[in-house]
C-alpha cells in the first residue's frame, strides 16, 4: 500500500514516516500545500495523510480540489485539538476520518488501516483470502497449508495489496504504482521476482499469470 503523507513538521512527519514504514507501507513525504496538490493528482495512493495547517496552500483547499478533480483516495486530516471547526469543514471537503493533535502514532496507525480496509471493502481483522491468512502486524503470511512465512517489505506490501483485489487482473506497472515510493526506482520488471518469491511461499496455483495482461491472485485456493 502506498501512502502520501502531508505534514510540515518535519520531526513529526518523519516519525510518521518511519512508523508507517515499519507497518509496511510505501510513503511519500511532501511539506507544502502546492507539492500535495500536486502528488495527490498525479500519483495513485491508496491513503491520504492531510495536515490542514500548510504553507503556500490550506489543507482544506487541497482536499476540495482533489475532490473536484475526482481524486477518491481516502483522507485523514490532522487538526489542532481545539480546531472543532477544521474538522467540520475537513468532512465538508471530503475528508474520511480526523485526528486531532497531538495524537498517538499507534492511533494514526490504526485509523489508517481500518480507513483502507473499508475502503478496500475488506472486512476488518484478519485478511484471508483463498485459503491465505495475512499477519499484518507481524508481515507474515500462513498458507493453506498451514506454513507460516516470512516477509519483505515488498513482498508483504505487494502481497496484501492483490488480496485486497483477488479476482482482477493487476499489470506490472500498476503494481509498480502502489508497492513503490516516488523516489524509488521503480522497475516494474522487478514484480516478476517478487512474484515468483510469492508463488514459493503461498504456492504456484494461486497467483496467476496473464499473459501480456499482469497477474491475479485466485479468489479460491
Amino acid at each position: 500500500m502506498r501512502i502520501l503523507l502531508v505534514e510540515d513538521d518535519l520531526p513529526l512527519s518523519r516519525q510518521i514516516k518511519t512508523a508507517l514504514q515499519k507497518e509496511g507501507f510505501a510513503v511519500d513525504q511532501v511539506d507544502n500545500g502546492i507539492d500535495a496538490e500536486f502528488m495527490g493528482t498525479e500519483e495513485p495512493y491508496d491513503a491520504i495523510i492531510l495536515d490542514l495547517g500548510l504553507p503556500q496552500r490550506p489543507g482544506i483547499e487541497v482536499l476540495r480540489n482533489w475532490r473536484t478533480q475526482g481524486n477518491k483516495a481516502p483522507v485523514i486530516i490532522l487538526t489542532a485539538r481545539d480546531a472543532w471547526h477544521e474538522k467540520v469543514d475537513g468532512f465538508k471537503a471530503g475528508a474520511d476520518d480526523y485526528l486531532a493533535k497531538p495524537f498517538h502514532i499507534e492511533e494514526l496507525v490504526a485509523r489508517l488501516n481500518a480507513l483502507i480496509k473499508r475502503s478496500q471493502t475488506q472486512d476488518m481483522g484478519t485478511l484471508q483470502v483463498a485459503g491465505l491468512k495475512l499477519d499484518e502486524a507481524h508481515q507474515c503470511v500462513e498458507n493453506k497449508d498451514g506454513v507460516r512465512f516470512e516477509l519483505t517489505g515488498t513482498e508483504f506490501r505487494l502481497l496484501r495489496y492483490m488480496m485486497m483485489h483477488p479476482g482482477v487482473i493487476l499489470s506490472k506497472a500498476h503494481l509498480t504504482e502502489h508497492v513503490y515510493e516516488y523516489d524509488t526506482d521503480r522497475d516494474s520488471n522487478v514484480i516478476e521476482v517478487y512474484i515468483k518469491r510469492l508463488r514459493n511461499k503461498v504456492g504456484n496455483d494461486l497467483i496467476k499469470t496473464k499473459r501480456g495482461q499482469g497477474y491475479i491472485l485466485n479468489k479460491t485456493g
